[in-house]
């Protein structure tokens, strides 16, 4: 039997495992899968993508799969977490996680499954990008708007500190991409 075969079929008993534990724990613990658990018939086919992409030879095939993958896997745990906070309006700024973030986890994580540097490279920029956007959007939507409450930045001494950090990591990079190219 060829790899890619057992691959999938270990990929399906996985699955099967867990989706069986859950309505287990559904039954035994009274567990509402579905208003507490319903975020995983996101995360799960989103799982199933990755795996799908670790399971096939081709590289460009699994790179895309992988992306999927990360992208589904990456809406459904934005969803859970604000399905137990209830915080709903965060996808003003979520999306970051789940566009750029999840294309960043999928290509560094397939990367690294394979061994290809330029994956691996690829992903971590991705992610990183994407996790400067959340943190500037969720400083600006949370510090300055207060969509989910008060706004903190605005009457506190946290926005210059704030602004002097950007500032310098902004010099910083700069001065290091200079050099770089000299």
């Amino acid at each position: 039997m060829p790899i890619a075969e057992r691959r999938g079929g270990v990929v399906l008993g996985i699955v099967l495992i867990a989706l069986g534990g859950f309505f287990l724990a559904d039954r035994v613990l009274g567990f509402d899968l579905g208003l507490y658990g319903w975020p995983l018939f996101v995360i799960v086919p989103g799982l199933l993508l990755f795996a799908a992409a670790l399971a096939t030879d081709g590289v460009r095939a699994g790179t895309g799969l992988a992306t999927a993958g990360g992208i589904v896997t990456m809406v459904g745990l934005v969803l859970a977490v604000q399905n137990a906070t209830g915080l709903w309006a965060t996808w003003a700024y979520a999306w970051t996680l789940v566009g750029p973030g999840g294309t960043g986890i999928g290509l560094l994580a397939y990367g690294l499954f394979r061994r290809q540097r330029d994956l691996v490279t690829a992903g971590g920029r991705t992610l990183g990008v994407a996790l400067a956007l959340f943190a500037g959007f969720g400083l600006f939507f949370e510090g300055v708007i207060g969509l989910s409450g008060d706004p903190f930045l605005l009457d506190s001494q946290v926005a210059p500190i704030v602004l002097i950090a950007a500032g310098v990591v902004i010099v910083a990079l700069s001065l290091v991409r200079g050099r770089r190219e000299s």
